[in-house]
């Protein structure tokens, strides 16, 4: 993706489709100032090019039964290489984390999770993620209220 020529018109594209992947590319024309063929093709090529990574739907999680998301801060014994591999990915199987990001500084990791209940989450938390792999400690912290919640990056 470093040295992909990305220009004022592919910017547009990129904001367009990042507020509404759902959009036709006939409508993303007409927003951005192009015919369809050309559009298309900018957008086959910011995909081919690793700068559209996915289109997928955002869910909301508590219609759907997920009333908590917790952060848990991980701490491993041992940073080494194949220890980090382990951990990423003994969480990768886990449905319930959603996010998985390894941190510089005194915690390892941060992982969004998402859980029915407390209880489910405290089930989830014992059997599955304290005894992964090279887990020294796990903090938690529950969400009260989200925000802001903007996926992507700011574009305009």
């Amino acid at each position: 993706m470093a040295g992909v020529n990305i220009d004022d018109i592919d910017m547009q594209i990129l904001a367009e489709l990042q507020d509404d992947g759902r959009m036709t590319n006939v409508e993303l024309a007409r927003k951005v100032g192009l015919t369809a063929p050309p559009c298309l093709r900018r957008v086959r090529a910011l995909e081919d090019d690793g700068a559209i990574k996915s289109y997928h739907a955002v869910v909301d999680p508590a219609t759907l039964g997920y009333t908590i998301t917790v952060f848990a801060m991980v701490s491993l014994k041992s940073q080494a290489e194949a220890d980090l591999k382990a951990f990423e990915d003994h969480v990768a199987a886990l449905p319930e984390v959603r996010e998985c990001h390894m941190l510089n500084g005194e915690i390892d990791f941060i992982l969004k999770v998402v859980s029915r209940d407390l209880q489910s989450f405290q089930q989830f938390l014992t059997s599955k993620l304290t005894p992964a792999p090279n887990v020294v400690s796990v903090k938690t912290s529950l969400t009260i209220r989200t925000s802001k919640n903007a996926p992507g990056v700011p574009l305009r």
